[in-house]
This record gives C-alpha cells, structure tokens and sequence, in this order.
C-alpha cells in the first residue's frame, strides 16, 4: 500500500497484480495456494529455490558480461584479448602486457568506472525500493530524504570556497553536506515522529534548504569556471571514480545491501501499513529508524562520489517488481543486479553518445527515465 504524502490515505500504488490475493500471517507476508496450472513469477515461492538461484546466477552473469562489455567501449575500443591480456598482467599471470598507454587506460580509468557505476546503480535501487515500502509511496527514490540536496551543497562549499581542490576534497565535503542534511532530518523527526507523511515532507523541507544554500554560495562566490564544474558534477558523472572511490563503495554498498535484505519481512509488513506491522510484532519506529540510516549512508557515499543521478531508484525498482513481484526477498537483490546493470549501460552511453565530449550521465538517466516510467504509469493503468 501506498499513502497520499498530504492525506496519508492507503492506497495500493505498491501492490502490482503479482501480490493480490496475499495474505498476512505470521511474521511475513505470505501467498495464498494457487491451483496447478497457474504460473507464478520469481517472487512467488512456489518456484523452488534451484529455480531462483538458475534465475539470480543468470542476472548476475549478465552484470558480469555488462561490466566486461563496457570496459571495452570508449573513444578507443579494445579487442576481448586486449582486455584479456590487461586483466592477466595486473593479475601476475604469464602474458605479455599491452602498452602502458592502453593498460592505464583500461585499468586506471576505464574499469574503475564501470565498476563505480555498477555498485552506485545497486545502491541507488535497493534505496528505492526500501524507500517505497518505508514512506508507502510509489513516487519515492533515493533523495527523497534531502541528502542529496545536502551533498551537493557541501561539494559546492567545498570547491567555491576551495577547501581541498582534490576530488578527495569534493568527496569529503558532499559526504559531510549528506551526513548534516540526514541529521537534520532525524532531529526534525524526533518529536513529530517516524511515520510515512512526515518522513515525505520533512524530507523535501531539508532538501529545498540545501538547495537554497547551493544556490546561495554560487550566486554570492562562484565565478564562470566555477560555476560551469560545479554543474557539470551536479548532474552526475562516473569520470572522477577511481579505485580508492571504488573501494568505499566496495565495502558500503554490499553492507547496506545485506542489511535492507535481512529486514525485509519488515518490509513486507510497512507496506501494508504500519499497524498491519505492529500487528506482526515488528518494531515500527526502530525498523524505519535502521532503514533511513541503511538508505541514507548508500545515498550519500553515491552521491559524494559521482554526483547527483535520478531516476535509476525511482524507475528500477518498480520494474523489477513487476517481473518478479514485491515480496522483498526477492526484490532486494534483483533490484541490486537490475540497478547495476542499467547504470553501467547508461554511463556507457554517455562516454560514446557525443564522443569525443562526454554528456553526464545524469542527463542520460533522465531522457531515458522520462519515457520509462510514463510506461510503468501505463501499465498500472494510472496515466
């Protein structure tokens, strides 16, 4: 179910055909027996677990094929031996290695990317759909909770003010803008409480604040140049990943994965309301407590790193409910693989798109993501 962020009224924008005629009992959320001849979807557990694991071992192959793919693709293609011969020589193997040119190219820059784009896209999905069970809203996506806001203005004081002109420096001061907005918002909460409709609004308040104050410490510091790079990070790009970045990335992203997986009866239950989840005995508040603070470090270890990308939390996580249903078990780890595999593509895209100059991969993600979800409001029979 889903609530009105202004009349708190359920709806059920986050039940898809898949999940009528589930039934709540005991500490999950469960299906009712289908006849024989019914065909169920991944999320159905029906299926056998040597089914799932064919399917997830499958998707996971394909990131693998993916993340190898777009190694290759750039202003200047390398052959599969090529590739072949560079993972070898970092590896130690006995091959010859290609020229240190190509080899930093692949190594240094190339695979770095890709591999920050497949752990960013994961985590920009899992806290989408963690966010839609939480807030029971269909529209909500990573920065919803106004940390991104709070990145951005803290890599725009960081760069204006020119406290560290590394990407280090950027990195340090959008994750410290993210770990302030967050706190903000949870002290804002503290009275008013946790539930669905106060997470929403207080959530756009602190992220209009820190856009305020971005715009602010341009208007008031940055001149041309300034300006031109702080937007171009604004919009998101997977150019500055390197593999200290990736490795942040590396341990968070598996962490928070895991821990939204490990509460996801709980939500099961938050979607069908939060006193169908206190009725299941779980913990309301303290649940969605631990879930803000798993979506929160994901979004802004990402955002801190590469900027600012929509829509990937936002469209991803409700297609791969449709495909394999909403029972987060399920959902959790296909939405990881699915969210990986689409921002890998996508930053691809915009390396070759307009080469030699490359576009943001945010602004990728919205021309795609645009017609995407007009698509999934369609389907929903809700445009």
């Amino acid at each position: 179910m889903s609530a009105d962020p202004v009349t708190g009224r359920e709806s059920t924008d986050l039940l898809l055909p898949a999940a009528r005629g589930r039934a709540v009992t005991g500490n999950a959320v469960t299906t009712r027996p289908r006849s024989a001849g019914s065909a169920g979807s991944a999320g159905n557990p029906g299926r056998s677990a040597g089914a799932q694991m064919v399917l997830f071992l499958l998707a996971a192959g394909v990131l693998a094929g993916s993340v190898a793919a777009a190694v290759r693709i750039g202003t200047a293609d390398v052959g599969w031996t090529g590739l072949t011969r560079v993972f070898g020589a970092h590896l130690g193997l006995d091959v010859e290695p290609l020229p240190p040119l190509v080899d930093s190219l692949i190594w240094d820059l190339r695979l770095p990317r890709v591999l920050m784009a497949a752990l960013v896209g994961a985590s920009l999905a899992v806290c989408g759909a963690v966010l839609q069970a939480v807030t029971r809203n269909a529209l909500a996506d990573p920065y919803l909770l106004g940390i991104s806001s709070g990145a951005s203005a803290g890599a725009v004081t960081v760069v204006v003010l020119g406290v560290g002109a590394s990407t280090l420096g950027v990195t340090g001061g959008a994750l410290a803008g993210a770990l302030l907005s967050f706190g903000l918002l949870l002290l804002l909460l503290k009275r008013s409480g946790l539930d669905s409709v106060r997470i929403v609004l207080t959530g756009v308040v602190v992220g209009q604040l820190f856009t305020a104050l971005t715009s602010l410490v341009l208007m008031a510091s940055a001149d041309a140049d300034t300006t031109r790079a702080v937007t171009h990070w604004l919009l998101g790009s997977m150019a500055p990943a390197r593999w200290n970045t990736v490795a942040v990335c590396a341990i968070v992203t598996p962490l928070g994965v895991v821990a939204a997986w490990l509460c996801s009866n709980a939500l099961d239950g938050l979607v069908f309301g939060t006193d169908t989840a206190a009725s299941l005995g779980i913990g309301v508040r303290r649940t969605r407590t631990v879930l803000l603070v798993v979506t929160a470090a994901l979004t802004a270890v990402a955002v801190a790193t590469v900027g600012a990308i929509g829509f990937v939390g936002l469209i991803v996580p409700h297609g791969v409910r449709f495909l394999v249903g909403p029972l987060h078990r399920v959902l959790l780890p296909y939405a990881a693989l699915a969210g990986a595999v689409f921002l890998v593509w996508t930053d691809a895209l915009a390396r070759i798109a307009f080469a030699p100059r490359e576009v943001p991969v945010g602004v990728i993600t919205a021309l795609l993501g645009v017609p995407l979800f007009l698509i999934v409001l369609r389907r929903r029979g809700e445009l």
